[in-house]
């Protein structure tokens, strides 16, 4: 089987509850994963269902350097609860210059540290879900996405009062500071919406903007 180039193989550390769904999940989706725990137990659990999965300290640099970890573009740093083997972890990644690297932070000053040492994306997977959960919880919606800087997509229904009318009749833009993006009709796909779109009380729609004009314009709902 030929070599993928290095841009596709992407090197998940720590191979945990987080790392571990992590890496089949991008396996599932055609990607190549190089899996790094210090467990041998972990790597045997998993060895026969990632491209390659090994047992390294990940904290150290000649270590990875020799697994050609530099050589890939994408890491994802999975360990969470040992602060300090995570902080070591991304601090060598860092230092090895691997382009692109996500990193796993279990608390806000967690999540503060890997921003400042240089991790270019800093995840936190309990927290984020938490946040989206609540939102479908206490709302209208049937999914929400949210971005950086308070910006969200939101799935929802359309307000009675936009019913039978053109997107560009109904001032929900310009009324509720929200845009519709896209609109599924009963039994279809979703496709963009445009200013001649007309909604439907059996449409689902897409929403984007603020946080709180999107939880405003779905409470409508």
């Amino acid at each position: 089987m030929a070599r993928k180039p290095a841009s596709d193989v992407v090197v998940v550390l720590g191979l945990g509850r987080f790392g571990k769904s992590l890496a089949l999940e991008l396996m599932a989706q055609g990607a190549e994963v190089l899996g790094i725990d210090s467990s041998e137990t972990v790597i045997t659990k998993v060895a026969d269902r990632l491209t390659h999965a090994v047992v390294a300290d990940t904290t150290d640099e000649h270590s990875l350097r020799q697994l050609s970890v530099p050589e890939h573009a994408r890491a994802v740093v999975g360990i969470g609860s040992d602060l300090e083997a995570s902080l070591l972890t991304a601090s060598a990644l860092i230092n090895l210059e691997v382009p692109n690297i996500w990193a796993k932070a279990i608390s806000n000053a967690h999540a503060k540290i890997l921003t400042q040492i240089g991790v270019h994306h800093v995840i936190r997977p309990e927290h984020d879900m938490g946040k989206r959960v609540a939102h479908l919880v206490r709302g209208r919606m049937s999914d929400y996405i949210e971005f950086d800087d308070g910006f969200a997509m939101v799935k929802t229904t359309p307000p009675a009062f936009a019913h039978g009318k053109r997107l560009a009749e109904t001032t929900i833009r310009s009324t509720y500071k929200v845009t519709v993006v896209a609109i599924k009709r009963p039994g279809e796909g979703f496709t963009y919406a445009t200013a001649d779109t007309v909604l439907s009380a059996g449409d689902t729609i897409i929403v984007s903007g603020q946080v709180r004009d999107t939880e405003r314009f779905a409470d409508l709902s």
